[in-house]
């Protein structure tokens, strides 16, 4: 594609070699062919590539890129920028940077989750091309600088890290020898995500790929998981447990996986506060059957039964709901069987022999999976020593289910309620965000009812315990937007 995006990548792929160092000419023509043409100013670009003729000195960093228009000219600027640092023999090194003055006035910027969220998707989207790619946890955090182990994999660029370590928050690799198309999509990729954070308008042209591109991001941000990825997590790990907001589809997909990948043979249970130890794995209990005289018989529990079970054939045992009891009483001493590279190898004595057999041993065929709900704050959460033993695999919500059913309203509330997470929320929030099953209906006033029977009253209790944070004043205009379209 001959375009101004293409000409840029090309320029920033081949580094320092060549007679044209003049970066400006192609950040330009972004401007009027990509991007709309009041986004242009001259106090927005920064063309210091002439500096290549200082190679090789510390104080020599070339670099070009866009930074907050509110800069001046030259000088020290603060905020964030999209910038490259090339070089004669290695390509360019292109990302995200704060200026050296500090986050300002971008602090809006820097400091929203949602804007760590996609630069840590787009190194995620990137790497997964095999492109070398290194991303902050907090962009905000001037006091990181570049690890060691990081700056070892771009060779070259020891000066721009050096320099520039503290400021770099999500930076890739352009390698001189790179396809065109490969490059072409990493330098588009870094421009249209700096154009989406600064709320620029794409022309029509180009406004679809730009959009694809961020809901590529968005996809990553909140994965879809199927059936066939949980299956082959336990034939390997043999305890694994399905964690997620409410609404998010654990349970359906736990039984999914009983339905289909076990064909139904196993055994679905259900943990409240009142299971115990003698429920799980083994008790007494009475027995007046045979006489008047109470007497006490053992009864073997689920886990017991699941082990006779599981003899032959593969067998999974669903807990749901795993962590609304206490595991660490449940289990007891069965603790010591949850380890998934030795299933089959342990065995522990049970105080009350079955059938005169006091050993309790997990048969290799014996697959547990759990689902646990993570939005609820009454439940403590499980400890160190039996998480270890599980796997886990988050479950979010998933839009496509919610674009699938054709209904315009619940697409875009759905869209409307996430972004105030994504953008907002503190990492730990994020287990609050309703999942689809509360946008899903048969048609609008069907879905009206669950919107205002079910997602209100979640989001009303959110609002009241704030567990949203600074996020609260965003999420409440969304939950009144939510009451408005019930009406």
């Amino acid at each position: 594609m001959n375009d101004s995006i293409s000409a840029l990548a090309e320029f920033i792929r081949r580094g320092l070699d060549g007679d044209d160092l003049a970066a400006r000419p192609k950040l330009e023509a972004l401007f009027g062919e990509r991007y709309q043409k009041r986004y242009y100013a001259r106090s927005g670009v920064r063309d210091a590539l002439k500096l290549g003729s200082l190679e090789g000195s510390d104080e020599s960093v070339p670099y070009a890129g866009l930074i907050n228009t509110e800069n001046p000219e030259s000088g020290p600027y603060g905020g964030t920028s999209v910038v490259w640092f090339p070089t004669k023999d290695h390509g360019s090194l292109i990302g995200l940077v704060v200026g050296t003055r500090g986050l300002s006035p971008d602090e809006g910027i820097l400091t929203r989750p949602g804007h760590r969220r996609r630069a840590a998707a787009l190194r995620r989207l990137l790497a997964g091309k095999g492109v070398e790619v290194w991303s902050k946890p907090d962009p905000a955090n001037l006091n990181a600088v570049v690890p060691t182990a990081t700056a070892e994999r771009f060779p070259g660029f020891e000066n721009a890290l050096r320099r520039y370590g503290h400021e770099m928050y999500c930076m890739a690799l352009v390698r001189r020898e790179e396809q065109p198309e490969t490059a072409r999509e990493i330098v588009q990729n870094y421009f249209d995500l700096y154009s989406h954070e600064r709320g620029w308008q794409i022309m029509s042209a180009y406004r679809d790929k730009r959009d694809d591109f961020l809901g590529r991001l968005r996809r990553d941000l909140f994965p879809a998981v199927t059936k066939e990825e949980v299956y082959e997590l336990l034939k390997a790990r043999h305890f694994v447990i399905l964690e997620g907001p409410p609404g998010t589809g654990k349970t359906h997909l736990a039984e999914q996986v009983f339905k289909t990948q076990f064909k139904g043979n196993g055994m679905v249970i259900q943990f409240h506060p009142a299971v115990t130890y003698e429920d799980f794995v083994v008790g007494l209990s009475p027995d007046v059957s045979k006489g008047e005289t109470l007497r006490f018989e053992v009864r073997p529990g689920w886990l017991h039964q699941a082990t006779r079970k599981a003899a032959a054939d593969p067998f999974l045992l669903v807990i749901d709901e795993i962590n609304r009891a206490d595991l660490g009483k449940i289990l007891g001493e069965a603790i010591y069987l949850f380890e998934p590279d030795r299933v089959g190898d342990r065995s522990v004595e049970l105080a009350h022999p079955i059938d005169g057999q006091k050993e309790l041993r997990l048969p290799t065929n014996l697959y547990v999976l759990g689902t646990m709900n993570t939005a609820d704050r009454s439940i403590a959460s499980i400890d160190l020593a039996i998480r270890r033993r599980f796997s886990f695999v988050r479950v979010m919500p998933d839009r496509d289910v919610v674009a699938r059913q054709g209904i315009e309203l619940a697409t875009e509330l759905y869209d409307r309620i996430c972004d105030v997470f994504v953008e907002h929320a503190p990492s730990e929030a994020l287990n609050l965000l309703p999942g689809h099953y509360y946008f899903l209906a048969r048609n609008a006033n069907e879905l009206k009812k669950r919107l205002r029977y079910e997602l209100i009253p979640l989001l009303d209790e959110y609002l009241r315990e704030g567990y949203l944070g600074p996020a609260t004043t965003e999420l409440h205009a969304v939950r009144d937007a939510v009451e408005d379209s019930t009406r």
